[in-house]
C-alpha cells in the first residue's frame, strides 16, 4: 500500500501469464490496480479487519473504498465478529461480497464460499457476481478449527519430511499460539471497525448476505 502497509488481494479467473504480471506489481498498488482494471480482472480486498498482514493505516481504507469492487465478507478462518464487521463495511460501501474458506488444510476446504444462484458455468457465475447476485455462505473461524488445521499441517510436514518429527515436542505450544492469535485478531478488528464504521455501527449481520453493486463496472 502507499502507506507502507500490506494487504491481501484476491484475484479471480486469471491466466498463468497474468499471474506473473501481477507478481511483478505486488509492491506497487497503483500499478497493480491499473493492470487489474485494464485486464478487467475481478478482484477483492480480503480479511480487511484482520491483523494477518500486519499494521493498518486509515488511508488504506480509502483505497479499498474507491478502487476495489469486492470485499471478502466471510473467511472461514476469521472470527465471526471480524467477518460481520467486513460485511457491514461491504454493505456500507455497496461492494460485491465474496466468501472463501482460505483453507490451508483439507478439513477446512469449502467451509465458506460464494454462490450465484442459477449460474451454469464460469461466465454466468462471474456475470452474476458482478451484477450483485452473489450469495456468501459458510462458517467463520474458531480457536478449535484453527488449532485443528495447524495440527493437520504439522502432521503432514512430519510425514513428508521425517526429520521434522524432532520438533514434535513443540506441538504443545500450538493451542496457546492459536489462542493468542485470535485474541489479537479480535482486538485489531474491533479497533479498526470502530475507527472506520463508528462504534455504534459495529454489529453482526446474517450469515447469508447479498451486496448490491451499482458501480462495479467502473472498476472491473
Amino acid at each position: 500500500m502507499p502507506s507502507g502497509t500490506e494487504a491481501h488481494i484476491g484475484v479471480y479467473d486469471l491466466s498463468e501469464r497474468q499471474h506473473t504480471q501481477l507478481l511483478r506489481r505486488r509492491n506497487d498498488l497503483v500499478a497493480l490496480l491499473m493492470y487489474l482494471t485494464e485486464r478487467r480482472l475481478f478482484f477483492s480486498i480480503n480479511h480487511v479487519f484482520s491483523s494477518v498482514t500486519g499494521r493498518r493505516e486509515t488511508e488504506d481504507f480509502e483505497w479499498f473504498r474507491r478502487y476495489f469492487p469486492a470485499v471478502e465478507t466471510r473467511n472461514s478462518h476469521m472470527l465471526e465478529s471480524t467477518n460481520s464487521q467486513a460485511a457491514q463495511l461491504g454493505k456500507r460501501w455497496h461492494k460485491i461480497a465474496i466468501g472463501g474458506s482460505d483453507a490451508h488444510a483439507l478439513p477446512s476446504a469449502g467451509s465458506a464460499y460464494t454462490a450465484v444462484p442459477g449460474a451454469r458455468d464460469k461466465e454466468e457465475f462471474f456475470a452474476g457476481l458482478r451484477g450483485g447476485m452473489g450469495r456468501v455462505a459458510g462458517e467463520s473461524g474458531s480457536f478449535k478449527k484453527l488449532t485443528r488445521d495447524v495440527f493437520v499441517i504439522a502432521a503432514e510436514m512430519m510425514r513428508e519430511k521425517s526429520w521434522t518429527a524432532l520438533l514434535s515436542p513443540l506441538a504443545v505450544l500450538i493451542p496457546a499460539i492459536t489462542c493468542l492469535n485470535y485474541y489479537q485478531e479480535k482486538r485489531f478488528g474491533r479497533h479498526w471497525a470502530e475507527e472506520i464504521l463508528g462504534e455504534s455501527n459495529v454489529r453482526k449481520y446474517p450469515r447469508w448476505i447479498s451486496m448490491p453493486q451499482p458501480a462495479a463496472e467502473e472498476f472491473i
